[in-house]
């Protein structure tokens, strides 16, 4: 396997990144934090024997929307030579914490947050998350507890991306002081490290292309697979393989996303808006993708009230966490919903809509509030 830093250069030499000294020395540390990982994967044996590992100094990579941290972050994983490796979406990991924390309070046997930690740190030397980003208080009040016991005691060395710096996590969130020592932790414990600038590659990617397609016809189809092409880089004579996934949208329910590639995902308007789903399965796919295409959704009228609600429900969440939405549509935003039960509340959602497809809503952060 060719190391993170030859693999960019390759993709620099080929022409599929535009050379960026930003990404380069990003890049640069990411292959001297493998190094460090493999160094103590090698020397870990005497770390277990004399108490407390060996440990590398995790990483915390920042930078607005489009600059590569996915991307690299992509690079890191599948170049990293240690076998105590894992990369997972910071929100599906959380989900799985509060998960394990229900079934050690059941089990009442003493304090959740260090039997939860051991748990996951078990047979774990680097965990490496996208986008970190915090959006309620259950998550807020358990983090800084839970990754000092993971980073401090159990010794595993976190990466991670995030749109914002840790300062500005949580920013203006309830009971907000209680998260502070988690971002004091993050800086003493991780090296952070900015990407930013002005070029945003995911969206210079998408090359002006339009965000709302109708009527949702052939033609339609065919721009939203070159969008989504053009976004996750799956080349487009395998788009049968594009992999999906069970996505965990709380109390033991997933919802099935049929295409999920780094951040984007690919639903029906059936699937999404058709079937009894509500607020919390919206926002989960609100925190977990950047970009939603939503194909086929058509005109509704009184006998679909319930997908109207659902739909505007849906908007609402992927417009508050700043989703960039691509659609197919039977008809333009201010005709999908002409009558029925919540009509005139359905403006609010053709006035989102129409946002969405703007410039500025397109050029802000994932999540961003």
């Amino acid at each position: 396997m060719s190391g993170l830093l030859e693999r960019y250069r390759a993709l620099v030499a080929a022409g599929e990144l535009r050379p960026d000294p930003a990404q380069k020395a990003a890049a640069e540390r990411l292959e001297a934090l493998q190094h460090a990982l493999e160094a103590v994967q090698r020397g870990g044996l005497l770390g277990r024997l004399f108490g407390r590992p060996n440990q590398a100094k995790g990483l915390y990579l920042w930078g607005g929307v489009g600059r590569g941290k996915s991307m690299l972050m992509d690079l890191f994983h599948e170049t990293l030579e240690i076998e105590d490796k894992r990369r997972v979406h910071f929100h599906a990991f959380m989900i799985e914490v509060h998960q394990r924390l229900r079934e050690a309070r059941k089990a009442e046997s003493g304090d959740p947050i260090p039997q939860v930690a051991e748990a996951l740190a078990r047979d774990l030397r680097c965990l490496a998350f996208d986008e970190m980003v915090v959006n309620n208080s259950a998550d807020a009040m358990i983090m800084s507890r839970l990754f000092r016991a993971l980073i401090c005691d159990k010794g595993v060395t976190v990466v991670t991306t995030s749109n914002r710096p840790p300062r500005d996590l949580y920013k203006d969130g309830l009971n907000r002081e209680h998260f502070l020592p988690f971002i004091s932790l993050i800086e003493q414990q991780l090296d952070v490290i900015e990407l930013n600038g002005p070029v945003d590659y995911r969206l210079e990617r998408l090359g002006g292309m339009a965000t709302w397609y109708s009527p949702a016809d052939g033609h339609a189809t065919a721009h939203l697979r070159e969008a989504f092409f053009r976004l996750t880089d799956y080349p487009p004579e395998d788009a049968e393989h594009v992999p999906s996934a069970e996505l965990d949208v709380g109390g033991g329910r997933t919802l099935r996303v049929p295409k999920s590639l780094k951040g984007v995902a690919v639903f029906s308007f059936k699937r999404l808006c058709g079937e009894a789903r509500g607020a919390a399965d919206y926002l989960a796919v609100a925190r977990t993708y950047h970009t939603v295409i939503v194909v086929g959704i058509p005109i509704m009228g009184p006998e679909m009230r319930n997908e109207a609600a659902r739909f505007v429900t849906l908007i609402d969440a992927l417009y508050e966490n700043k989703v960039k939405l691509l659609a197919s549509a039977a008809a333009k935003p201010e005709a999908l919903y002409p009558t029925g039960d919540g009509r005139f509340e359905f403006d609010r959602t053709v006035s989102r809509l129409m946002e969405m497809q703007s410039a500025d809503y397109m050029a802000e952060g994932h999540g961003e509030v």
